[in-house]
């Protein structure tokens, strides 16, 4: 049986949050392959009973591989708004990432300028600033050990391409399944475990705050990190500490 492309976490007028699941795209590339978009204006459409074009575009994207929240707006102000969050980094994103390798330290900042190849569609990091270099900034946290294998906590600072998975590898820890950067071997689904886990923001209309969680993949290998999702049902200080 096809896994869901995506369950709703938040809906209203103006905003819809799915859980992507790993291997959708959220917008078009020369694949040519069905959208999370489109999955999703059909999903407004049936619901709604829409006629015409339905207005639905992502603020933000999540890599083919990578499971996890991905925010549409309905309304062009909604868009226009959540737009400004992200430029002034007023969103506060946590990632799950699974690796093999230990970080030596429990916690920590890392720094990067990074360079993308497009053509090649894959990112280099550096650690110094380089021409055509974006600066690149994340906090991690070691959550846990299971199976040989460590959860990590990741607050990326800014929204890079590749950031997340070009700037662990550069640690030393790529993430498991990332063959791009340097993981020794696949997931028999081809996605990588990164999951975009947690987001925090103050709704750009209604002006509330809102604690959006994605639940982790129904996949066997992330079934086994469950226990530690109970740590951060309880973290409602997201803004500025780490669970655990």
């Amino acid at each position: 049986m096809r896994k869901q492309p995506f369950t709703v976490v938040y809906e209203d007028n103006h905003l819809l949050v799915v859980n992507k699941s790993a291997g959708i795209l959220v917008q078009g590339d020369r694949t040519g392959d069905k959208t999370l978009t489109d999955y999703c204006k059909e999903y407004i459409k049936y619901k709604y009973e829409k006629p015409g074009e339905v207005f639905l575009h992502p603020v933000h994207r999540l890599d083919r591989p990578v499971s996890g929240l991905v925010v549409f707006a309905r309304t062009s102000k909604g868009l226009e708004r959540m737009m400004e969050l992200f430029r002034k980094r007023d969103i506060h994103k946590v990632y799950w990432a699974i690796v093999k390798r230990k970080p030596k330290e429990e916690s920590g900042k890392l720094t990067h300028y990074l360079v993308k190849d497009e053509q090649r569609n894959t990112v280099t990091a550096h650690e110094r600033e380089v021409p055509g270099s974006q600066k690149a900034e994340l906090n991690y946290k070691r959550l846990g050990k299971l199976n040989d294998h460590w959860l990590l906590e990741v607050r990326p600072i800014t929204g890079r391409p590749h950031q997340i998975r070009v700037q662990l590898a550069s640690m030393g820890c790529p993430i498991r399944g990332d063959i791009k950067y340097g993981f020794t071997k696949p997931n028999a689904d081809a996605s990588i475990n990164l999951h975009a886990f947690h987001l925090v923001f103050v709704h750009p209309i209604k002006k509330e705050k809102l604690f959006l969680r994605a639940g982790l993949p129904a996949e066997p290998f992330w079934e086994q990190f469950l226990e530690f999702e109970d740590v951060k049902a309880k973290d409602q200080h997201l803004d500025n500490t780490y669970s655990g």
